[in-house]
């Protein structure tokens, strides 16, 4: 029977029976205890009305409606400002939060954290333009990436148009070239001069990918967002076209990532469709152009979508 217990093999390295490093696998059950720890930190933040308030069990519940219209899709650095200094006293480690149009608020969830860490996503977009607002929804990745403690971001599961020239032009380019920022696109949505360009994980072997990838991070700390848009039609009704994860790819990746030794200190999922209302005109037009034209949602079905996703990915993040 496999007990995991370590052994020594030839040249004195210790593994386990598994074959990985001992110290991967004590990482990996340093990792099981503090994620234990943490599991009931948690907090949904309602802006926009998203999730049902009862979406997550153990949660803290905090109503933020009156911010929504303020801060989705882009938001003055006043109002981000003003915002944060509102919530933070709240903020917990692991965030269940509004539509996609405010993934660019995990960039303020990553400043609680002091030590250094490793940012992973799970979208269908890279979030990584650089003109302005300076946030935004669409380069949201920018902002975390000028925190100095996150050390690198890598984005799985992206499929959309943001590789094809022109738009390749506002990708941060800097943080590309020096291995600070990284993507996975799906072989399947690109084509093969894209292939060519950027690096292309595929349906049949991904989670092989992944594995190598999560490698890498043994010992260190992760921090995990999760845009439902990177799920299939099926798995997610969201604001913006889709990937082509299913809800049970990402829990599997999340248990890739803590088997291998990570330590996901932190985590978020945003995503679920909710009406568009905004503040400022200069904001909905810019979103009402950006966002692709969707059939007519069904808000109940969508809901009901969305939950039986979110059933299996917030456990997969917590460990609740």
């Amino acid at each position: 029977m496999d007990t995991g217990d370590p052994e020594t093999f030839p040249g004195g390295v210790c593994r386990n029976n598994r074959g990985a490093p001992a110290s991967c696998a004590l990482a990996a059950i340093a990792a099981f205890r503090l994620h234990r720890a943490v599991a009931n930190s948690a907090l949904h933040l309602d802006l926009d009305g998203a999730w049902s308030r009862d979406a997550v069990g153990g949660a803290e519940y905090l109503d933020a409606r009156a911010w929504g219209p303020r801060l989705r899709f882009s938001a003055p650095r006043a109002e981000m400002e003003k915002f944060y200094d509102e919530v933070q006293p709240r903020l917990a480690p692991f965030t269940l939060y509004g539509s996609g149009e405010f993934h660019h608020l995990s960039a303020l969830w990553l400043r609680q954290f002091r030590e250094p860490l490793v940012l992973v996503s799970f979208d269908n977009h890279p979030d990584w333009d650089v003109r302005p607002p300076h946030w935004g929804c669409g380069g949201w990745v920018n902002r975390a990436l000028e925190l100095p403690h996150v050390r690198s971001a890598t984005v799985w599961g992206c499929g959309n148009f943001e590789f094809n020239w022109p738009h390749r032009w506002f990708a941060n380019h800097r943080a590309l070239g020096n291995g600070t920022l990284a993507v996975r696109v799906w072989r399947e949505r690109m084509s093969a001069r894209v292939r060519e360009r950027w690096p292309v994980i595929s349906r049949d072997g991904w989670r092989v990918q992944f594995a190598e990838f999560a490698a890498k991070l043994c010992g260190k700390n992760v921090y995990v967002t999760i845009d439902t848009d990177c799920l299939r039609l099926g798995d997610a009704v969201t604001n913006w076209e889709q990937g082509l994860f299913t809800a049970e790819d990402i829990a599997d990746a999340l248990k890739i990532l803590r088997t291998g030794g990570a330590e996901i200190v932190g985590g978020d999922v945003c995503g679920a469709w909710s009406q568009p209302e905004y503040a400022r005109w200069k904001q909905k037009f810019a979103a009402s152009f950006d966002r692709p034209k969707l059939p007519p949602i069904d808000p109940a079905k969508a809901r009901e979508i969305n939950a039986r996703s979110l059933a299996i990915l917030w456990p997969a993040l917590t460990g609740a």
